[in-house]
């Protein structure tokens, strides 16, 4: 797969995470940020004179009806009554079960991509719709812009917010969501906070206590990370960062937890390399 012709798929992290409450259907409701990262998945498109849908490469031993890139690819299909196919090939890179995103954000690209590669003519507004019905955190990365998100995640308001440089580190440890969501010891009724309450240094994530006491190679690694400075993880996976002023520091942390567990520098971004990639494709 040639990157130039590829398309991206960011991972993201949660700025804070808080679970403010529990509706009727068993669904959470919380307040977060998302913001986007460098660290991308990338995702070919070969159209296809057939309606099949196939995927080669992605996570082993998923099957093809589960996979994300799949359903979305099927499902704009069908909307937009296309009579063509597409096989996706898919250069997985982002840890699964890490918190990060990664099968929202392939899932989101497949339907930015083929949204332009087939045609379909859907607006944003359209697309985001769909991709809500794929998952809760699908429609940030549809948007490609960081955002304030409420309700179950869908609820988003467009932010810029500071871009700090980050350690990330990935214990290894792919966290089920459904096994933190159903604990009964997790915090349901979280406080509120603004915006501003968030810029002015508010925020935590109330996953992590749950994620602690089921997975203690995270919190070995909150506690190694926590030793440079205020650590949190992202959503309700297993990797976590930390944040920094400046590169030299952050790498320097990052040598030293890399010992252990894998550790990356990089900067957060208010806004997805997707939308790059939608805006040459328009200009080809």
């Amino acid at each position: 797969m040639s990157l130039s012709s590829a398309w991206p798929a960011p991972a993201k992290i949660n700025r804070f995470l808080h679970i403010t409450g529990r509706r009727a259907d068993g669904y959470h409701t919380l307040q977060t940020v998302f913001q986007f990262l460098a660290l991308c998945d990338w995702l070919d498109f070969e159209i296809l004179d057939v309606p099949d849908v196939l995927r080669d490469g992605g996570l082993p031993g998923l099957a093809l009806d589960d996979d994300l890139t799949v359903r979305a690819a099927r499902a704009l299909q069908q909307a937009g009554g296309i009579s063509q196919g597409v096989r996706i090939r898919l250069d997985k890179r982002i840890p699964a079960g890490g918190g990060l995103g990664g099968g929202s954000s392939d899932a989101a690209t497949t339907l930015v991509a083929l949204n332009a590669l087939w045609r379909c003519g859907l607006t944003e507004r359209e697309l985001a719709a769909m991709a809500l019905r794929l998952g809760a955190d699908v429609p940030v990365f549809v948007g490609g812009q960081a955002a304030w998100a409420e309700g179950v995640g869908e609820s988003l308001t467009p932010v810029e917010v500071d871009c700090p440089w980050l350690v990330v580190v990935d214990p290894g440890v792919s966290v089920d969501t459904r096994s933190v969501f159903c604990d009964p010891k997790l915090t349901r009724h979280g406080a509120h906070i603004t915006i501003r309450g968030f810029k002015a240094g508010e925020g935590r994530n109330d996953c992590e206590a749950v994620v602690r006491r089921q997975h203690p190679a995270v919190a070995r690694a909150l506690d190694r990370m926590g030793e440079w400075g205020p650590t949190l993880l992202t959503g309700t996976g297993g990797c976590l960062f930390a944040r920094f002023d400046d590169r030299e520091r952050a790498s320097m942390a990052a040598r030293e937890v890399g010992k252990t567990f894998h550790a990356w520098v990089c900067q957060a971004v208010n806004r997805s390399p997707l939308l790059d990639r939608l805006e040459a494709e328009r200009h080809l």
